[in-house]
Order: structure tokens, then sequence, then C-alpha cells
């Protein structure tokens, strides 16, 4: 098989050259949405003391070395919601940020090594409102692309349609027929019961598989397939074992304050009504860490000062979406990298 031509070439890049000039039409388009919202754009900094402290994340390390020699580890930031808190801390109401990323170990054709979040926070603000952002920077970027169609494979949307919003449990019992909710309770989830249920849906489990891994199995392969089919679909209420950073919901202590953003069976973004306690914070990023520990033989040091900026943070909500995915589905792009102006080679 014949190596594909480099990006650099005259003739790849006046095929790829329209998708690129689209995607600085849908950037416009959405920091005018921001603007029209009376949001901030801020530019924070990639190199930071920890990248992250999720188990399935991987971080690319670097060093710094200060005048006297002295040198720190440092890491590329896989998103900038450590230093976007602390400047909700520092008391800005609306602040989002066109965020380079970095992620190891990620390539296909949705994921790239260095890629860009639209990542966005409002302080003393219910989550809910996330959704209704989403909605309007999903149709203002349609506008741009001068396109009706989001579209990626097979599947299809529009981009001007007012989302579907389906809770997580929702979804488990339409999709695979799953009574989620009866597996978890506020502190605990029952692997067995979910284990059951997921064979009786035809999905294979293997025994020392988690509650979390069949959870994750089942809404990859029977849930996400089905969301943002037409229409954007907002999915939301995870259970509380899966509420990453976000905060329990008051109406229901098993479930958290978090949603996911799909279209066309495509994950774009990912929301949280934050957690602004700073000793859970700390506690899900020990175990976090030792999941990772266990299961990649590293981890990541904690930002001590992110846990103390957060005990001086607001009630927020926040959300990060991936910048490259939304100019791919509205242009149709088959890969990532069709839409990035020099991708990683």
């Amino acid at each position: 098989m014949a190596e594909a031509s480099p990006f650099w070439t005259r003739r790849v890049h006046a095929d790829r050259r329209p998708l690129l000039v689209a995607r600085g039409r849908i950037a416009a388009a959405v920091r005018a949405c921001f603007a029209a919202r009376d949001f901030v754009e801020v530019e924070t900094a990639i190199l930071q003391a920890s990248p992250g402290n999720e188990a399935h994340l991987h971080a690319f390390a670097a060093e710094l070395v200060a005048p006297d020699g002295q040198r720190v580890p440092r890491y590329l930031r896989t998103s900038p919601e450590f230093a976007c808190k602390k400047l909700l801390a520092a008391g800005e109401p609306r602040i989002f940020e066109f965020a380079r990323s970095f992620r190891n170990r990620e390539q296909s054709a949705l994921h790239h090594p260095e890629f860009t979040l639209v990542e966005w926070y409002r302080a003393d603000e219910p989550y809910g409102v996330l959704m209704e952002d989403c909605a309007a920077l999903l149709a203002a970027a349609g506008e741009a692309a001068g396109t009706r169609r989001l579209v990626f494979r097979d599947r299809i949307a529009t981009p001007f349609a007012e989302p579907e919003r389906m809770t997580v449990a929702q979804a488990f019992e339409r999709f695979a027929r799953i009574d989620l909710l009866a597996t978890v309770c506020a502190h605990d989830t029952d692997r067995d019961a979910l284990a059951a249920a997921a064979r009786a849906a035809q999905v294979r489990i293997a025994d020392d598989d988690t509650w979390a891994d069949i959870f994750s199995r089942v809404l990859v392969e029977l849930i996400e397939p089905n969301l943002g089919i037409g229409r954007p679909t907002i999915l939301y209420e995870y259970p509380l074992a899966q509420a990453a950073w976000a905060q329990a919901s008051p109406a229901d202590p098993r479930v958290a304050e978090r949603f996911e953003l799909y279209v066309c069976g495509v994950e774009l973004a990912n929301a949280f009504g934050e957690l602004t306690d700073a000793d859970e914070q700390r506690r899900r990023f020990a175990a976090e860490m030792a999941l990772k520990q266990r299961l990649h033989g590293e981890r990541y040091p904690i930002d001590e000062d992110f846990l103390a900026a957060l005990a001086h943070m607001p009630q927020a909500c926040g959300i990060a979406l991936g910048f490259d995915r939304l100019v791919m589905l509205l242009t149709g792009a088959a890969r990532i990298d069709e839409v990035l102006w020099t991708p990683v080679v």
C-alpha cells in the first residue's frame, strides 16, 4: 500500500483547505456566541504541575529548569479545567477558552494527541443553562459552516433542532432494557446485578469486570450508537459512581449533575455542576490515581494550588466541547486530522 502524501503537499492541502477555512468561520461564530452572552475569553497556561487526575487519561511529561538549575517536573495539560477554576475562584463570573490540550496514547478517527477544547464556565448559575448554551452554539456553528447537516459516517443530524434530553437511566432502559438505578445507591453499586442485566442484553462480560467497566461497555455498545441521530441528544443524570468532578444531584443522591452532548453517535461535550468540596475532590483524585497506578503503573501529582483555590470557588457549572469534532461533523470530514491545519505526524 502506498504511503499517503504529507499534509503540506500542494495537492493534499488544496483538498483540505475548504475544511480548514470553514474551521475559521466556525471558531468566529462560537466566539461571537459567547460574546453575546457576556463571556470573557481567557488564555490559561498549558504547562501545569498536574495534567489532571483521571485514571484513563495519559499526559505528556515535561521538565521545567529554573534559573538556578533546579529541575521541576511539569506536564502538558489534558484540559484547562484546573486553571479555569482558579479564575472562577479569583472572581471571574463567565469565562471561555479555545484551549489547546494534549493526551497521549490517543489517535484515531475521533482522537488526536494535540487537539482543541472549547471550555466554558458560569459562576453561580445552574448547570442546566449549559444545555441551552449547547443548543445555541450548535445553531451558530451550523450557520457559519453554511450547512444544515451534521454528519459522521452514515449518521446525520441537524444543528438547528432543539436537543433531545434523556437521562442515563432512560437510555439504559430504552436501548438495553436495563434498570440501571436498581444497581446503584448513593454510596455503592451492585456489580453482579448490572453484570446479569448486561448478559441478558447480549453484552459480553468478563469475570474481573467492575461495575464501571460494565457500565461503560453497555454505554458504548448499545446506547451511544443511538444518540444524536436526527437531532442532538443531551444525556444527563449520570450515576454518582460516574460523576467525575460533578456534584450529586439535590433531587436524587444516586445521580450526579453531569451531562454529555451527543451528535451522530459521537460524544461532543461533557458538562458538570461543578464539585466545590475540596475534601471530596481530594478523595476522588486519590481514588482515580490509585486506579491508574493499578491499571497503568503510574500516577500524577495532585495540584495542591488547585485544591486551595477550590475552597474559594463559588458554585459553578462548566463544560468542555471537542472543537475539532464539531468541525468534523459540520464539514463531513471522515477523520479529525482532516480539520487540523498541521496535524501531528
